[in-house]
C-alpha cells in the first residue's frame, strides 16, 4: 500500500493542518448528504386544514373533537392515495397532542412532532394486508388493556383492514365494541364490500371521495411555488387526469415530469412522459371528419403509427372531445372558461349537428371495445374512422318539423278478408298419430290442395267483435244520479295501477254526494292506505277538481269492471272455439287423420 502523500502534487506542497484541527475533524460526525424526500411525503398534509378534498369529513371529526363526542373506532374507507392514512394519523395527534383534545392540533409539542416523524409510541400502525393470521390479532389485542405510555389513548391504526381472515375479524369483534377507555382504533380500506357487517356496525364509518381534477391541480400548483418549480397548467392537468382521482398518484407522477423534464414541467415534455394524444390529432381527425375527406383521415392515422401513439388513447381521448362538443350544443354556458381548446370546440359545435356528435360518440365507443377483436390495433382504429365517414344519421332526423309532417306516409296495403271461420296456426294445435303411407298420401294431396286454393292458413285469423270504448265523462254527477254512473266503465279509463287498479276493479259504486263517492269491495286489505288514496287521486285526475273517497267492506251486489272482464274473455274463448270447430279445414284435417283438438290450445286474437 502506498504512503498516503503520494497522492500529493509534488508541484504544490501539502497544506499544514496544525493538531488541533486534526483533532476537531476526528471528533465530527461524517458528512453526508441529505436524502431526497419524495413529494408525496415531504407534502403530506399535518392538520386537516391542509387536507385536501375531504371537507366532508373534516367538517365531521372537527365538530366530533370540539364537543367531545369521541367514538371508539372509525373507518375510512375510499380509493388509493385519497388520504385515508393520512387523516388517521391527523386523528391521533388530535386525540393526543399536548395541548387537549382538539381539532387544532399545534404540530409543536413533542407528541405531535413524534407522530409526524413515526415514532410516536403509542401510534400503532398495523398492515393487515401483512399481519393477517388471527393470532397475530390476538396477540395485538392482548396490549390492548395497558395503559398508554405517552399520549392520552392508544390508537390502533389498521391499514387494508379488509385483507384481515374471518378469524381474526371474530377476534376482534368484542374488544372492537366495548374497548378500553384508553383505545381507539382507526381502520383504514379500499374494499369496505369485504368487510363483515358485523364489523362495519361497530364502527363510524367515513366515506373519502376521489380527487376532483381541478383540486388536484389547484394543490400542484400549491406544491410547485413552494418548490420554486416552474409548469405548464395544462401539463399538471394532463396529471391530474392521469392520477384518476388519487393525491398521491399526482404527486409521484409530479416526481416523474420534474425529472423528465429537468426541472420545467411543459406540456409537450408531460405528454411525451404520459403518452398522451396531442390534442392537435384529435382536432384534425374532426376537421378532416367534417369536410368528409377520407384520404386526410388515413394520413392522420399512419402519422399516429409514426409516433407510436397509443390507439386505445386516441379513441378515449376523442370520445372524450365529443362528450364536450355535445356539452357546448346543449349547454354553452357550462364550457369551463379554462379550458384551452374552447374555442376549437365552440367552432366544432357549429360544424356538426347534435346528431351527429351522438352518433360519432356510440361508434368510437364501440370502436374502442373492439380494438382487442381486430387483426391488429391500426386495423381496428382505421376501420373505427372509416365508420365514422360513412355513418350518417337518418335523413329523416335530420328535416326540419315542418318537412317531416308533410312528408306523404306509404299507403297501408289492404289485407285480404277473412271470414270469421278463418283459423291462425296459432289458433289450435292438431295432435295426430304417426303418419303411415296412406296419411302420408292424404297429406300430399291435401296440401297440393290448399296451395292450389292459395288459403293464407298461417296469416288468418279469427274475426271477433271490437267493442268500442266508453266516452269519458266530462264532470262529476249531482247527488241522485249514482245509478246512471257506469262504474266498471268509468274504472278502466282512470290512470291507476297495482294494488289501486285492483281496488278500482273489485268494487262497486254505491252512491254520490256532491264530490264524495262511496264504492263498497269484498277485499279488506284494499279498503284504506294507499290504494284508496291513489284512487281518489286519479278520479279527482279524471273530474279535474278534488274528489273525495269512501270506501265501505262488504258482500258486492252488482257487476264490477273485473267480472265483466272475465265475463268478456269467456265470451271470445266461447267464440273462438266453436269457430275453430266448424271450420270445414279443421273439420277436414280431424275426419282425415283421426285426430283431435289439445284441450286449452285454442286462444282468440
Amino acid at each position: 500500500m502506498s504512503d498516503s502523500s503520494d497522492f500529493v502534487s509534488s508541484e504544490m506542497p501539502a497544506p499544514a493542518v496544525d493538531t488541533a484541527t486534526i483533532g476537531l475533524f476526528a471528533d465530527a460526525s461524517p458528512v453526508t448528504t441529505q436524502a431526497y424526500q419524495v413529494l408525496a411525503r415531504k407534502w403530506r398534509p399535518r392538520d386537516f386544514s391542509t387536507l385536501v378534498g375531504q371537507e366532508h369529513v373534516v367538517r365531521a371529526l372537527s365538530h366530533a373533537l370540539e364537543q367531545q363526542r369521541l367514538h371508539h373506532a372509525y373507518l375510512f374507507t375510499g380509493t388509493r392515495g385519497v388520504g385515508k392514512t393520512t387523516l388517521a394519523r391527523i386523528l391521533a395527534k388530535a386525540l393526543n397532542c399536548e395541548t387537549g383534545i382538539t381539532a387544532h392540533p399545534c404540530g409543536q409539542c413533542q407528541t405531535c412532532r413524534e407522530i409526524d416523524g413515526g415514532r410516536f409510541v403509542d401510534l400503532l400502525e398495523v398492515d393487515a394486508a401483512t399481519n393477517t393470521r388471527v393470532d397475530e390479532m390476538r396477540q395485538l389485542l392482548e396490549n390492548a388493556v395497558y395503559a398508554p405510555t405517552a399520549g392520552r389513548y392508544k390508537v390502533y391504526v389498521i391499514d387494508e383492514v379488509h385483507m384481515l381472515s374471518n378469524a381474526a375479524f371474530n377476534a376482534m369483534l368484542k374488544t372492537l365494541e366495548e374497548p378500553p377507555p384508553h383505545i381507539k382504533f382507526i381502520l383504514a380500506t379500499t374494499d369496505p364490500q369485504k368487510i363483515p357487517v358485523t364489523v362495519l356496525s361497530r364502527c363510524l364509518q367515513f366515506n373519502l371521495k376521489s380527487m376532483l381534477p381541478t383540486a388536484i391541480v389547484s394543490h400542484l400548483q400549491t406544491i410547485l411555488a413552494q418548490e420554486q418549480i416552474q409548469a405548464e397548467r395544462e401539463a399538471l392537468k394532463l396529471l391530474s387526469h392521469a392520477a384518476n382521482g388519487s393525491m398521491r398518484d399526482a404527486l409521484s407522477l409530479l416526481d416523474q415530469a420534474i425529472a423528465y423534464s429537468a426541472g420545467v414541467v411543459t406540456t409537450d415534455a408531460v405528454q411525451g412522459m404520459l403518452g398522451a394524444i396531442d390534442q392537435t390529432y384529435l382536432h384534425r381527425l374532426l376537421a378532416a371528419l367534417a369536410a368528409a375527406d377520407g384520404v386526410a383521415l388515413m394520413a392522420i392515422a399512419d402519422e399516429m403509427t409514426l409516433r407510436s401513439l397509443s390507439y386505445r388513447q386516441a379513441l378515449g381521448d376523442l370520445a372524450t372531445l365529443l362528450q364536450r362538443i355535445a356539452l357546448a350544443q346543449t349547454i354553452p354556458q357550462a364550457i369551463p372558461e379554462e379550458w384551452a381548446d374552447a374555442p376549437t370546440i365552440a367552432a366544432f359545435a357549429t360544424q356538426f349537428s347534435a346528431e351527429d356528435i351522438q352518433l360519432y360518440y356510440q361508434i368510437v365507443l364501440h370502436g374502442r371495445n373492439d380494438l382487442s377483436l381486430a387483426p391488429d390495433e391500426l386495423t381496428g382504429f382505421s376501420m373505427t374512422l372509416l365508420r365514422l365517414l360513412a355513418f350518417k344519421p337518418s335523413a329523416v332526423g335530420n328535416l326540419p318539423a315542418a318537412d317531416i309532417a308533410t312528408t306523404p306516409l306509404p299507403k297501408k296495403v289492404a289485407s285480404p278478408t277473412v271470414p270469421p271461420h278463418a283459423i291462425s296456426a296459432s289458433a289450435g294445435q292438431v295432435s295426430q298419430p304417426a303418419a303411415g303411407p296412406q296419411h302420408t298420401r292424404a297429406s300430399a294431396s291435401l296440401s297440393a290442395q290448399s296451395v292450389s286454393t292459395e288459403m293464407p292458413v298461417a296469416s288468418a285469423t279469427v274475426a271477433l267483435p271490437v267493442v268500442a270504448p266508453p266516452a269519458p265523462a266530462s264532470a262529476p254527477l249531482l247527488p241522485g244520479q249514482a245509478d246512471s254512473i257506469d262504474w266498471p266503465t268509468l274504472v278502466l279509463q282512470l290512470n291507476v295501477t297495482g294494488l289501486a287498479k285492483q281496488l278500482a276493479t273489485q268494487s262497486e259504486l254505491l252512491s254520490v254526494q256532491g264530490s264524495q263517492y262511496v264504492i263498497r269491495t269484498a277485499a279488506k286489505p284494499l279498503s284504506q292506505g294507499s290504494p284508496v288514496e291513489k284512487l281518489r287521486q286519479a278520479l279527482s285526475e279524471y273530474y279535474q277538481q278534488p274528489i273525495r273517497l269512501q270506501v265501505e267492506v262488504g258482500e258486492v251486489q252488482s257487476q264490477t269492471a273485473q267480472h265483466r272482464d272475465e265475463t268478456a274473455r269467456s265470451e271470445r274463448q266461447q267464440a273462438a272455439e266453436q269457430a275453430i270447430q266448424q271450420d270445414p279445414l279443421v273439420q277436414g284435417l280431424l275426419a282425415e287423420f283421426d285426430a283431435t283438438i289439445v284441450p286449452n290450445s285454442i286462444r282468440p286474437v
